[in-house]
């Protein structure tokens, strides 16, 4: 009688998580101090392996600017924005027109970002909105709202929805639908 080998069966793999950091790029700076405290606020509450992180960019002067145009401000602000974007990073812009994503809709892209790794970065405009040319180039146009929303309250809220979305992957109870 020949011997008996045990073959276990292959164990199931999950894809591992990865740690995503998520940037949130900016363009307004001198923000007042309660939009700060609420950004800071969600910001603290973020796990280590998710942290959220503010690039402010100093949106194109205004004033004296002579002959410039809106599109000239956008360009220039388009420019400051992509030298700040980390290489390699999933780019969503945020606009009003864009994707609507309900809080679990973002926790289940969470995951998949995750499971890809890698840095996210969501652009928020400035006064005169965002240049068509960083829309075309994103990953995704992505809509807190389809209201016109205050630019430093978007900082708010797009770091709340992370918390949030977070929170929920990890069964956390502040989520609550």
């Amino acid at each position: 009688m020949g011997r008996r080998v045990r073959i276990a069966a292959a164990p199931i793999r999950r894809q591992r998580s990865r740690d995503v950091k998520f940037v949130v790029v900016a363009v307004g700076h001198k923000l007042p101090d309660w939009i700060n405290a609420g950004f800071n606020e969600y910001a603290r509450r973020m796990p280590r392996a998710s942290p959220i992180e503010l690039c402010e960019i100093k949106p194109a002067p205004r004033a004296g600017s002579g002959e410039k145009s809106i599109q000239d401000w956008l360009s220039a602000e388009h420019a400051r924005v992509r030298a700040a974007l980390p290489a390699r990073a999933f780019v969503a812009v945020l606009d009003e027109r864009g994707e609507s994503c309900t809080t679990a809709g973002l926790a289940r892209r969470i995951q998949r970002w995750r499971e890809t790794g890698g840095d996210v970065v969501f652009v928020i405009g400035g006064a005169d909105g965002t240049a068509q040319a960083l829309k075309d180039e994103a990953d995704l146009l992505l809509s807190l709202s389809p209201l016109t929303l205050p630019h430093g309250l978007c900082r708010i809220v797009m770091a709340e929805q992370l918390y949030r979305a977070v929170s929920l992957l990890a069964n956390h109870p502040y989520h609550r639908a």
